[in-house]
């Protein structure tokens, strides 16, 4: 556990990174399903702060892991069996995300995390050990590996005693807050006590991507969801128009915001601004969460095209337009930071985004269908394919040239 060369050539996933990530899908999977169940109900308030909590804590366990691993994993027995550890810990935490999620329509007021903080802390005992491997068996990373251990400790801590004392949940949601807050600032800390980790920018691109990608299923998930139960006759043959929009637009919504992430070099980027590595790492908790969000609202559109959701169309498009608008929004605020300097490029590009989806919203609001303006939310992440495919890629090479030549 010295560390890994930042530098190795043509470093990739390992199977045992792709094998974690699997379980990941679960727990995506099951907020995305509970934050449509409880939006559909009329519970919209319960249904966006459980998907927050959610996703903050979907998003730490997976940055947690994937940095030190891009940093110092071995991949020995012991490492293997360590991360297993972190799996079980993954599952368990999924499984107590609907008992969150339902806690915060239930008059007492009090929310119901403990199982999901149970599988925090079997994966931070797991992660707990790798650091201390780390500060036994590399001398030049015992520091940084001994602050984060006893950081881990403390914030785990922290978030058992909230769960377990189970207080009301306007006081909760402030305790969230500050722990959130201390767990983003740990590395901060760390990384300012001691030298920094050896991890490999483009390692640590391409394991975001891959989760990109897992995190996309869930709009693939909610364009079947959505489609199956507007399908007519018993063979299922009998196709509605309704169920046409829904799996065009689903299909295509979910491969054009794949577009979108692919078309910027952030493997590039990252290898020439090591110094903005907390950024790009902590600024993907909004592009995780907005695909989440986007497969939800798929789903929520097609339980309203089902009659199953008691909510207006107003209210139901919006439940796919903002996350959409704020993964787009993460997506260029991130290349933005990276590059270093506003782009009036990408400022036109996300200014045409930004009329179609408030175009979507109007057409709702005068009564359009819904699957209309499910269409006009598809063509929103191609104007910047679009972009991308004509100028843009020329753009951004130029970009990153002269960034080369700065330095």
């Amino acid at each position: 556990m010295v560390g890994r060369d930042p530098d190795e050539q043509h470093r990739a996933s390992s199977p045992l990174e792709l094998l974690f990530d699997l379980t990941f899908v679960v727990a995506v999977g099951t907020a995305s399903a509970n934050f449509a169940d409880a939006f559909v109900d009329g519970h919209q308030r319960a249904a966006m702060i459980g998907a927050l909590i959610a996703m903050f804590a979907i998003s730490l366990a997976w940055i947690n892991y994937s940095w030190f691993a891009s940093s110092f994993s071995t991949d020995d027995w012991l490492d293997r069996l360590l991360t297993m550890v972190q799996m079980i810990g993954v599952v368990v935490f999924a499984l107590g995300i609907p008992p969150m999620f339902r806690s915060l329509d239930v008059a007492d007021g009090r929310v119901e995390f403990r199982l999901m903080v149970i599988g925090y802390v079997i994966m931070r005992i797991a992660m707990v050990l790798q650091w201390w491997r780390v500060s036994r068996q590399s001398e030049g990373f015992h520091r940084v590996a001994m602050v984060n251990a006893v950081g881990l400790v403390v914030t785990q801590a922290g978030w058992v005693a909230i769960a377990f004392t189970r207080p009301h949940v306007a006081v909760a949601l402030v305790l969230f807050a500050l722990l959130a807050l201390v767990e983003l600032l740990l590395p901060v800390f760390a990384q300012g006590r001691a030298n920094g980790t050896p991890w490999h920018p483009h390692h640590v691109a391409e394991r975001y991507s891959l989760f990109v990608i897992i995190a996309l299923g869930e709009g693939v998930v909610g364009t079947v969801a959505s489609s199956s139960g507007l399908l007519g006759g018993e063979n299922g043959l009998h196709w509605t128009g309704n169920a046409v929009a829904v799996a065009v637009a689903g299909v295509g919504l979910t491969f054009g915001l794949w577009w979108v992430y692919f078309s910027v070099e952030f493997g590039e980027m990252l290898s020439r601004r090591r110094d903005l590595g907390y950024v790009f790492g902590y600024g993907h908790i909004f592009v995780f969460s907005g695909i989440a969000g986007a497969g939800a609202g798929l789903h929520i559109i097609g339980l309203k095209m089902e009659h199953h959701a008691d909510i207006g169309p107003v209210t139901t498009v919006a439940a796919l337009v903002i996350p959409v608008a704020v993964y787009l929004v993460a997506i260029f605020a991130l290349y933005t930071i990276l590059s270093g300097e506003p782009d009036r490029f990408h400022l036109l590009l996300i200014s045409v985004t930004a009329l179609i989806l408030i175009l979507a919203l109007v057409l709702a609001v005068v009564g359009v269908p819904i699957a209309v303006c499910l269409i006009v939310v598809m063509a929103a992440p191609f104007v910047t394919v679009l972009g991308y495919e004509t100028v843009g890629h020329r753009h951004q090479q130029a970009v990153l040239e002269e960034a080369g030549a700065t330095e």
